[in-house]
């Protein structure tokens, strides 16, 4: 009898510890790493914050990188769709990316919509208390359709799209995020506010 591919999945692996390990990274660069995820409706700004304030980090000779909702399905994600199974293995997918990268020093933004909270959730849990920052961008949904840069709440309303976040399908917004940004205002004054909390906690130094 022939065994199939998945018969023998998730074993005979065993974790593989570097020489170089995160704490070294850490010391050799300067700063902690830390995932900081930006979360909100299509159109609330979240590639925006999180490459505006990747910016001013670069700036500052930190490691740095943007994981980014539309780039990511380019690529790893792009064999998933839009219906409720495949937007959670979407963020699992980006949670165990974002855990790597966590892991080789750097500081990961990552743009998402990621509308449910066990998701969300999930991705918080693969990491240790404090690496996890939960950004929620929190614009209202009509200033997110009056914006509609890439003209989907317009297909959405007009029944092309399906299962579209905040028309045809619900964003379980965060009830406890560690910092929310009033994203439908002044975009100095969002990155302001979310350099001022990675400041605060120590992740990064007092400009």
């Amino acid at each position: 009898m022939t065994s199939s591919p998945t018969d023998n999945k998730a074993t005979n692996v065993v974790w593989h510890e570097a020489s170089v390990n995160r704490d070294s990274r850490a010391h050799q660069r300067g700063h902690r790493s830390a995932i900081l995820w930006f979360t909100g409706l299509s159109g609330a700004g979240k590639s925006t914050l999180a490459n505006a304030v990747n910016e001013q980090l670069f700036q500052r000779g930190l490691a740095t990188y943007v994981l980014d909702g539309d780039n990511v399905r380019h690529g790893l994600c792009k064999d998933l769709g839009f219906s409720d199974a495949d937007r959670e293995e979407n963020i699992r997918r980006i949670g165990e990316v974002a855990k790597l990268f966590l892991d080789a020093g750097v500081i990961t933004l990552t743009a998402f919509v990621s509308p449910f909270r066990a998701d969300r959730e999930r991705a918080r849990a693969l990491v240790e208390p404090g690496d996890f920052i939960e950004i929620h961008c929190a614009a209202e949904l009509a200033v997110c359709e009056q914006r509609d840069p890439k003209g989907l709440y317009a297909k959405a309303r007009a029944g092309v799209i399906k299962e579209f976040t905040g028309i045809s399908s619900p964003y379980e917004a965060p009830e406890s995020p560690e910092l929310r940004v009033d994203t439908g205002g002044s975009l100095e004054e969002n990155v302001a506010q979310v350099i001022s909390h990675l400041e605060g906690q120590g992740l990064i130094a007092a400009g």
